[in-house]
């Protein structure tokens, strides 16, 4: 049996997001609609492809159904009610001036119709140095989101055409219906429950009153940023429907990898090499600090290789809790001379013979168990 590759069908990769699908199926959708291509079974065949893929895509049970084996999937029966999307809401919000579309699937959408709905937030990545991420930005970031349509002004009408009182209803938005000794109310196929229907839709946005656009967007990357903080713009998103509000832009920080510091959480650790001479008789050492400088760090005598100590508040500004900071973890490496002169060598062994001491007598001990 032969398979499609339901994500080929909406151009998107296998570790696409539920946004990148959606957006994907948007797009696709306005292209291939049966009223933006009357006439023309190829683009007809072609819609119907792309809903049966959201239909599966958008549904994160279904999803996984069909990553764990498309040839199963298709065997036991794949599609659904002939490729209803999970999300129809976002389908007639999608067409919402093609008339008739509440009948399509079967639904009716009227609830929806005439509800003020909030925009879509849009997701971005920036990428930042080191310093930038510590210190705090602010940057420009490339968005791409829904506006208004500006050829018919969100209304989906073509420019010189009229947005007319549905004749169906009346301009009710509902129809009776006789049902035995009852009388039904339901909405309108005609005109979805708005009232009104597009006499020609707008060729700049097939009918949606809405198209996506680039644009520059500053944002402020507050001090402290680490790699994948999210900060949110408000009102930056896609434009709302029916007067609703604009939805919000989230910018996920990337940010570059440090040679010496490495991150964790609020902390940075460094590693600092030091003497064996400084190890054993204590010292004063100086430390890098993020962001340039240096601090000077008490070593106590007799410090092991890999101790951990720690210099109070050297670490990156929280960017929730303002006035607070991490701190700088200083991992102590402890260097030994690969070469020694004879003095050197002769002032160790002096050492030697006066500690007279074995070191791993308590690791045999242990490990014979006495």
């Amino acid at each position: 049996m032969e398979t499609k590759d339901l994500y080929k069908t909406l151009g998107v990769g296998k570790d696409a997001s539920r946004e990148e699908i959606r957006g994907a199926y948007r797009r696709l959708a306005r292209k291939y609609h049966p009223d933006a291509n009357p006439d023309d079974p190829a683009a007809e065949e072609r819609f119907k492809e792309i809903q049966n893929a959201y239909e599966v895509l958008s549904n994160p049970e279904r999803r996984r159904e069909y990553d764990r084996g498309p040839e199963t999937f298709f065997g036991q029966g794949g599609f659904r009610d002939g490729g209803r999307p999970d999300d129809l809401s976002d389908f007639a919000d999608l067409f919402g001036n093609f008339g008739g579309f509440g009948d399509i699937f079967g639904r009716s959408t009227s609830a929806r119709t005439n509800v003020k709905q909030r925009g879509d937030d849009v997701t971005v990545s920036v990428n930042l140095k080191f310093n930038e991420s510590l210190n705090g930005v602010t940057t420009r970031v490339r968005v791409v989101a829904e506006e208004v349509c500006g050829d018919c002004g969100g209304s989906g009408a073509s420019p010189g055409t009229a947005i007319r009182t549905c004749p169906d209803c009346g301009g009710r938005g509902t129809r009776s219906r006789d049902q035995g000794f009852f009388a039904l109310s339901e909405t309108c196929p005609r005109c979805r429950g708005e009232g009104v229907y597009v006499e020609k839709p707008c060729s700049s946005c097939a009918g949606t009153g809405r198209v996506e656009r680039p644009r520059q967007v500053t944002v402020r990357i507050p001090a402290g940023a680490k790699d994948g903080t999210k900060v949110r713009v408000p009102g930056r998103g896609s434009a709302g429907r029916k007067g609703g509000p604009p939805g919000d832009l989230y910018v996920v920080t990337r940010v570059e990898e440090h040679p010496v510091f490495k991150r964790r959480g609020d902390d940075f650790v460094v590693e600092v090499p030091v003497s064996f001479v400084e190890a054993a008789l204590g010292a004063e050492v100086p430390v890098p600090r993020p962001g340039g400088g240096r601090v000077r760090l008490k070593l106590p005598a007799g410090t092991q290789h890999g101790r951990q100590l720690k210099v109070r508040g050297a670490g990156a500004p929280n960017v929730k809790k303002k006035g607070q900071t991490g701190d700088l973890i200083v991992k102590v490496s402890v260097v030994v001379p690969k070469k020694l002169t004879r003095r050197e060598r002769e002032i160790l062994e002096a050492f030697a013979e006066e500690r007279d001491e074995d070191v791993r007598e308590g690791l045999f001990r242990e490990a014979s168990g006495t």
